[in-house]
């Protein structure tokens, strides 16, 4: 009887605990590392400073220095010798025959790239290419039957889903952290082209280049920034979508350069009130705030007021979702873009344009600010919700951004912040009725605006430059 009673608590108990690791949840990681780890490298780089450097940056001046004291204590001589600054960071091997990807940053200004494998075999690397937008770089070692990386399907994450990196975190080769899914789709002031994945897998320094797995041991990105007011990790992690990333790396192998779609405007979110005026069932999409000059957009049907819902179909949820969608679309191609104006639904066809560089798009952007001052000396934009809400306007109107110094708008008291509504009784909704009203009316005559600020509505005289 004895017996019976224990052999049933045996039963009992081993029926309790696997139910209990159900429960539980948790997932084993030890396999997906054996798998993968032997793809993933540390990559040191070094960057030589002489003496003469030191009049350059305050963190290469003070690193100098303490090089230098460090030498005089040890009693190396005099001889100016070149002063090394080293860095680590992680990558992962993407072909058998030596291609590494990992983060532009990294490897940015490095005199020399050294790729150590899981077999502590050191390897000089050489840059294939880098991509500044997107902080990806390809490196390329001399190595023949090297394990590599599967690449996975970053469009299919879902918040909560488990996902891993391994890494070297402060110089320790092939550290292991893991966490969920936080967010998708994440945009940072660094990078307006990158939907990046949020995550809580524990990132530090050293980790930046290094792999972002899911359960099925497929890389779905590559961890690049962390959010942070210490320096170190806090809870918020970003890495770039691994389509995205492989768009890049294919570019670069091929052509040495990346390419992205351009649409030629700036754009602003969508806010409930303006979502409610135009009959949207919920506030999504991106306002078209202005459009540069010589831009795909200007050479279209688009206009400075409308509401970009959807791009090639896609669902826009917010503006920083759009450049994404609009950068991989090749260039002199049609895209089809469905806007919201003024509460009519349009179907538009863009010819999408190769995106510049940075100095090109600033330049542009200063050309479009310039070009608007010139009509009665008026720099303006669409005019905002919340603007709208504090000085009581319902529809229509534009911001003042600028005034010229001694044009007829500065003689006549108008100011940066004025909400301008009508010149010559004419409306002004955007920065071409302005300049429209302007090619309409005379400039030798004294034109009236209307215009409201915070103390009120005022009818104002602009009156022609003096001769």
């Amino acid at each position: 009887m004895r017996l019976l009673q224990s052999l049933a608590l045996l039963l009992i108990t081993l029926a309790v605990i696997p139910s209990a690791i159900a429960r539980n949840g948790l997932p084993d990681f030890t396999g997906l590392v054996k798998q993968n780890h032997q793809a993933v490298v540390n990559i040191s780089t070094r960057q030589a400073f002489s003496a003469g450097d030191m009049d350059g940056s305050p963190d290469i001046r003070e690193r100098m220095e303490e090089f230098l004291r460090e030498r005089e204590r040890r009693g190396d001589g005099d001889e100016p010798n070149p002063f090394d600054s080293q860095g680590v960071g992680s990558g992962f091997i993407i072909s058998n025959d030596g291609y590494i990807v990992t983060n532009n940053h990294v490897v940015d200004g490095a005199d020399q790239l050294i790729v150590r494998l899981h077999d502590r075999r050191q390897l000089i690397a050489e840059v294939v290419g880098t991509d500044e937008r997107s902080d990806i770089a390809v490196l390329k070692v001399e190595a023949s039957n090297l394990p590599v990386v599967t690449i996975g399907d970053s469009n299919a994450l879902e918040v909560g889903e488990w996902v891993l990196a391994i890494g070297s975190p402060f110089g320790f080769d092939f550290t292991v952290t893991a966490g969920i899914v936080s967010a998708i789709g994440r945009s940072l002031p660094t990078e307006s082209y990158v939907p990046f994945i949020q995550t809580d897998v524990a990132i530090n320094p050293g980790n930046s280049g290094g792999p972002l797995f899911n359960l099925d041991g497929d890389v779905v990105g590559v961890n690049a920034q962390i959010y942070s007011r210490t320096g170190s990790f806090m809870g918020l992690s970003f890495a770039i979508p691994i389509e995205l990333v492989m768009n890049v790396v294919n570019q670069l192998r091929n052509k040495g350069r990346v390419s992205r779609g351009w649409l030629g405007v700036t754009i602003n979110e969508v806010s409930l009130a303006r979502a409610q005026r135009l009959g949207m069932e919920r506030a999504h999409g991106a306002l078209v705030r202005s459009i540069l000059p010589n831009s795909p957009a200007e050479n279209s049907e688009l206009r400075e007021g409308d509401v970009i819902t959807h791009f090639n179909n896609q669902y826009v949820v917010s503006s920083s979702s759009l450049p994404p969608l609009v950068g991989r679309i090749p260039s002199n191609s049609d895209a089809r873009v469905r806007v919201n104006r003024d509460g009519e639904v349009l179907e538009l066809i863009v010819n999408i344009g190769e995106l510049p560089s940075n100095d090109d798009v600033q330049s542009r952007f200063v050309e479009r600010r310039l070009a608007s001052t010139v009509p009665f000396g008026l720099s303006v934009s669409p005019l905002e919700d919340a603007s709208r809400d504090e000085l009581s306007i319902d529809t229509g109107g534009v911001r003042v951004d600028a005034v010229a110094e001694g044009s007829p708008a500065d003689r006549a008291g108008i100011k940066p912040g004025d909400a301008l509504l009508t010149i010559g009784n004419k409306p002004v909704d955007s920065a071409e009725d302005l300049s429209r009203v302007a090619d309409e009316l005379s400039t030798e005559d004294s034109v009236g605006a209307l215009v409201v600020r915070e103390s009120g509505r005022a009818f104002v005289l602009m009156k022609p430059a003096p001769q």
